[in-house]
């Protein structure tokens, strides 16, 4: 006989799962009981369940393998969904299981709210975020649910799962020859589907004088960096990428071409919206990355969709000459197979236009350098991007600045991972996020730039990194309140601020006191002095260690997509080819090749 519990943490066990983040409570105390008994697994106890959720999504995000969190009933789950969001929308393979109150205790159709303690339907909760969620009450189905919900997390455009325990099931005493299994369904690989999808996009490559190619995270996900690495060198055409696959090539290589978006680089999005052809993998094409306007996006291309998800080529607007509803890694394989078919096109002129743009519209600009109201963050991101070193993992924080300009701005110079939230942008993403990527990463030197107002939302869980004794080092910007929210209000509500700094109701602790308080190292940067001296003894310090960044209120992201207002008061926004602050008319139209919307 073996108890419910003990065949959950054991089954998480043989997968390779190695740690487990979790904050016990009354409602999970048999699986927190078999957590801490199972040898091959080591448990992360977080301060706040979100903090545990978020940590399972960076390990999973980092790993591509399962993230696990652990959370109690009631308040324990309904504090985890904001990571159980990320995960959605990330696509990031996560199994989140919950204590619940027994059986007797649910309310069943009572017609009540609640009956049980705590009891709250958690699952009707998360059905929408996550790829199967399920009350487990039927002890001899357990592990049915648990290989279902493993494998549904794993395979396809993977995502998060919840399985819910109530007490009594959890303590259940079960014979395992009872246990009934969960059998997938054998799925028979076959290429054949992709032969002629393969074929017309390399017909329409060899007939393209502009040829691109477009990365995004599904391209990891389908763990297919080999055969996009094939595939780049046999196609020989400039690549750019998502913020999501920034780091699957370094800035210096001859074939790279930035990050293109609605934030994104000038030069990156000159090579997009000039292409006459364009192959985008594994990137979900959201409303930044097509600049709020899927007709505008690469408008003058050809274009092959390859998503594994066929609602997102559904969604798009736009004419698409190859949809390909395939996972990336298939797709990939495919090409390289039929890379003979690809004609030796001289395309010298077009990379070496492609590289033009890239080095005459920087995005850190030399004039940022003489900033002298505190920091830059441009000055900041290119100083880390010279310093950080292979292995190490750089982590923006929440939306707003510190991401923007971390992703907008970060070169990669060496072997860094980076790893971001794009999805959902949740504020308080940054201290958790550390811990589950520097734990999946073997504890490597983990960079986190973030915002004062994000980093205080989980700051509880900085004991939990100094506990274990994390190499983190967090670059905290203080601006003094939401810099990105007193933006919107300076530009869109007339200049009146509320909830926004301290002149409007909020205001925040001392960082450096209160981290100083944790135990961690605390250091201060005021200005650009020594700047790159100041950032390398925070990186080579011991241990986890907190830098506050003395940066304006008022700094702005640039370049980005903008309005303009006509001369009959009406807002229009400007194409992607044409990022605010605005060339000189003349200049923007040296730079088109292909037809443009802008004026």
């Amino acid at each position: 006989m073996k108890k419910v519990s003990d065949v959950i943490i054991s089954h998480l066990a043989s997968l390779g799962v190695d740690v487990v983040f979790m904050l016990p409570g009354g409602g999970s105390m048999h699986l927190v009981d078999s957590l801490g008994r199972e040898p091959r697994l080591s448990y992360v106890v977080n301060l706040h369940e979100q903090a545990c959720a978020i940590a399972a999504e960076a390990y999973g995000q980092f790993s591509n393998h399962l993230g696990v969190a652990l959370v109690t009933t009631g308040p324990g789950g309904t504090n985890a969904l904001t990571g159980v969001a990320a995960a959605w929308l990330e696509s990031t393979p996560c199994i989140f299981i919950s204590g619940q109150v027994k059986r007797d205790d649910l309310k069943g159709d009572r017609g009540v709210r609640q009956f049980g303690f705590q009891e709250i339907d958690i699952v009707a909760m998360v059905q929408s975020i996550t790829k199967y969620a399920v009350t487990v009450t039927e002890p001899n189905r357990v592990l049915y649910h648990l290989q279902k919900a493993c494998h549904l997390a794993t395979s396809g455009r993977p995502g998060p799962v919840w399985l819910d325990i109530p007490l009594d099931v959890q303590g259940a005493q079960i014979d395992e020859r009872q246990l009934l299994p969960f059998n997938v369904r054998p799925v028979v690989e076959s290429s054949e589907n992709l032969i002629e999808p393969v074929r017309r996009t390399i017909k329409l490559l060899n007939s393209a004088e502009r040829p691109v190619v477009l990365v995004g995270n599904g391209v990891r996900l389908a763990k297919a960096e080999d055969e996009l690495a094939a595939a780049i060198s046999r196609l020989n055409v400039p690549v750019l990428t998502t913020w999501k696959a920034l780091d699957l090539f370094r800035d210096d290589e001859p074939l790279f071409c930035g990050s293109p978006g609605a934030i994104g680089q000038r030069g990156a999005n000159f090579v997009q919206q000039n292409a006459d052809w364009i192959l985008t993998l594994g990137a979900r094409l959201d409303l930044g990355q097509t600049g709020y306007s899927h007709e505008g996006f690469a408008r003058g291309a050809h274009k092959v969709i390859v998503d594994v998800d066929p609602a997102e080529i559904r969604k798009l607007k736009t004419e698409i000459a190859v949809p390909v509803a395939a996972d990336a890694g298939d797709f990939l394989k495919e090409l390289n197979r039929q890379s003979g078919l690809i004609s030796k096109v001289d395309r010298t002129c077009w990379i070496q236009q492609c590289q033009t743009w890239k080095n005459r519209y920087p995005v850190v600009l030399p004039e940022y350098w003489s900033y002298n109201d505190g920091v830059s963050l441009y000055v900041l991101i290119d100083v880390l991007s010279e310093l950080l070193r292979d292995g190490d993992l750089l982590v923006p924080g929440s939306s707003g600045a510190c991401s923007e300009v971390t992703m907008q701005a970060f070169r990669v110079r060496s072997r860094v991972r980076v790893l971001n939230s794009q999805g959902i942008g949740a504020m308080g993403f940054g201290v958790p996020a550390v811990i589950g990527a520097c734990l999946a990463s073997g504890k490597s030197r983990t960079i986190c730039v973030d915002g004062d107002g994000g980093f205080w939302m989980n700051i509880q869980d900085l004991e939990t990194v100094r506990r274990l004794e994390l190499p983190a080092k967090f670059f905290v910007l203080n601006n003094n309140g939401y810099a990105s929210i007193r933006a919107t209000q300076l530009n869109h509500f007339g200049g009146f601020f509320a909830g926004s700094g301290p002149d409007s109701g909020l205001t925040l602790p001392d960082i450096g006191g209160v981290c100083d308080a944790f135990g961690v190292g605390v250091f201060r940067l005021e200005g650009h002095k020594d700047i790159r001296d100041r950032v390398r003894e925070v990186l080579e310090s011991s241990g986890p260690a907190v830098c506050e960044v003395m940066v304006s209120p008022r700094q702005m992201t640039a370049p980005r997509l903008s309005s303009t207002r006509q001369p009959d008061g009406r807002m229009v926004s400007k194409p992607l080819e044409d990022l605010a602050p605005f060339l000189d008319r003349e200049e923007f139209r040296k730079n088109m090749l292909t037809h443009t919307k802008s004026d």
